[in-house]
């Protein structure tokens, strides 16, 4: 009888070694077939996994749901990934692609609602003063050392995140984990830009070298250079100039993501202007209260630089882009410069790396034989109202957010996937197969140094003091869905002629500081964003503000100064020796 009871008190022990076993057997299987290269040696990534199988044993069988929108590296994830993650911890994983405005749609939703629709997302760290006024998402500060601290990964090691710094709230805490960035670029092809020929031509005409422009007006006469003079290469009709205009969501985007600080409307301040940051919205230094998006309240969303910035946006779409290109969305306009007969473009996300990489049988017409690409990527020129010290350009850092309507044992599942997809077990095979780098020591791997010629000047940019010049939308936007949405409209009106850049934009100013301002009332009435929701200014006479110290800036004589460039092989040499 004894040994009878032995056995059934031994048999689930046993059961629960030979699932160990099998979950450990399939984790060598990934790490030996699909997670190379890696920082870690096998033996290290083996060890992290065991800790992702012990940590994961009270949720195996669990199905949860997450949301991101649609790059290659969340298709990694939804299609790999998952599969090695439930392989692993027996936790399901169903990871759904949508539209990015469907994605910010479905967070808002669950939000306002309180519904568990997803237990996680990557959300873009452009929320991050929406989730730190809001309180509406775990604040994973607090969840790490308390609640979720059996479900935190020791080797998690926050301080190899680049962007840790735009998911952290004003407070100190940590709202979102990063899983993909990319910066918003210049891209130019190169192989043209080094002719003799062209290279004569231009500087006949202009006075100065064809090269990478720092500003505006370079920008500006490259582009009419390469559309009105040179015309045609290679029995192609090319063009100087890309961009899109359609009427949609990402045509907001298109605005939000730093245009208006690239022309120089907002104030000194890194990662964003203090006090008015790259949407023109106001908050002085040390508040968290939003004061004004008005040039009447102290704004600069209707100033000058943003009116100015709003119409070579429509200029140039218009004068030197290929035909079609202002009814392009923003998922149109890559595989149009594939196509290989734009010179540049001014407004381009390095998310769009792995495409334009891609070899000529693909039909990318911007690679060579051998697959080595005939453009690069470089800073982002900025406009005439820009100063030293202002911020260069948009960086988009896609992170990791759970809702604190996901209830807690959802959120643990949730979180362990969430820490899978980013560790460094993962990333820097993950970082191959997206090129949207997260963690210093996947940028800095040997495989990348190997890499870095096929890829255009990214990897030389992402080992660069220069890549925290680019940055997210910052916390003076209080509740990025609600502003957001309200761009688009406004800038489409610019592209079907309805309205001059200075009505739409005076337009887009009053209606965020109307929605502002009931966002006062709520807060004021029910501290709906815990007392940092807009307070705003009484309006003023712009004179008031307008050129005045920490104010918006005034109207410049002159917007188009001389142009400027700078010879790239040059600018990758200094970004090697810093």
């Amino acid at each position: 009888m004894r040994k009878y009871l032995l056995g059934a008190v031994a048999f689930p022990a046993i059961v629960a070694m030979q699932s160990a076993y099998a979950d450990e057997m399939a984790a060598q299987k990934w790490i030996d077939e699909e997670f190379q290269p890696s920082v870690l040696s096998k033996e290290e990534q083996l060890e992290e996994m065991k800790w992702f199988i012990s940590a994961a044993e009270p949720f195996s069988g669990m199905e949860i749901n997450v949301l991101s929108e649609g790059i290659p590296t969340h298709s990694y994830e939804s299609e790999v990934l998952t599969k090695a993650f439930e392989e692993i911890t027996g936790i399901k994983v169903n990871h759904q692609i949508l539209g990015e405005g469907e994605v910010v749609q479905a967070v808002q939703t669950q939000m306002q609602t309180k519904r568990n629709l997803y237990d996680a997302y990557v959300n873009d760290s452009d929320l991050i003063g929406t989730h730190s006024r809001l309180q509406l998402a775990y604040n994973l500060t607090d969840w790490m050392a308390g609640a979720g601290a059996d479900v935190t990964n020791p080797g998690l090691d926050l301080d190899d995140f680049m962007g840790i710094q735009f998911t952290t709230g004003p407070d100190g805490d940590l709202y979102q984990l990063p899983d993909q960035q990319f910066a918003n670029l210049y891209w130019f092809r190169k192989d043209w830009f080094d002719r003799e020929d062209l290279q004569a031509a231009f500087k006949e005409k202009y006075g100065y070298d064809l090269g990478v422009p720092v500003n505006w007006s370079a920008y500006e006469d490259i582009a009419q250079f390469f559309s009105e003079d040179v015309k045609e290469i290679d029995g192609t009709r090319i063009y100087g100039h890309m961009d899109y205009g359609k009427r949609a969501p990402d045509l907001g985007w298109r605005m939000t993501d730093a245009w208006l600080s690239m022309a120089g409307a907002g104030s000194k301040g890194e990662p964003n202007g203090v006090p008015i940051d790259e949407w023109g919205i106001r908050m002085e230094a040390g508040s968290c209260n939003p004061a004004g998006a008005s040039v009447s309240r102290g704004g600069a969303t209707n100033g000058p630089a943003a009116v100015y910035a709003i119409r070579k946006w429509d200029e140039w779409l218009r004068a030197y882009a290929p035909p079609g290109a202002a009814s392009y969305d923003f998922y149109q306009s890559l595989p149009a410069l594939s196509q290989g007969n734009v010179a540049q473009q001014i407004f381009w996300y390095t998310a769009f790396t792995a495409d334009m990489v891609a070899p000529k049988s693909a039909g990318n017409n911007t690679v060579d034989d051998e697959g080595t690409p005939l453009w690069r990527m470089a800073p982002s020129p900025h406009g005439p109202y820009w100063e030293e010290g202002q911020k260069v350009g948009y960086q988009d850092v896609g992170s990791w957010t759970i809702l604190n309507s996901t209830p807690e044992d959802r959120a643990k599942a949730a979180w362990l996937y969430a820490q899978f997809v980013v560790s460094k077990t993962v990333d820097v095979k993950k970082s191959h197969v997206g090129l949207t780098f997260i963690r210093d020591s996947s940028v800095r791997h040997e495989s990348f140094t190997e890499r870095a010629p096929k890829l255009g000047g990214l990897v030389e940019f992402y080992r660069s003091p220069d890549r925290v010049a680019w940055s997210p939308t910052g916390i003076n936007v209080p509740d990025y869905p609600k502003l957001a949405q309200l761009w688009w409209q406004q800038i489409g009106d610019v592209n079907s002629g309805a309205f001059t850049p200075q009505e739409a934009m005076d337009r887009l100013a009053g209606e965020m500081d109307q929605v502002m301002a009931r966002m006062q009332a709520a807060d004021e009435q029910a501290d709906v964003y815990g007392g940092c929701g807009p307070r705003l200014n009484e309006e003023m006479d712009p004179s008031e503000w307008l050129g005045k110290p920490d104010g918006p800036k005034a109207k410049l004589d002159n917007e188009k100064p001389q142009g400027e460039t700078v010879n790239y092989d040059e600018l990758v040499a200094r970004w090697a020796s810093q």
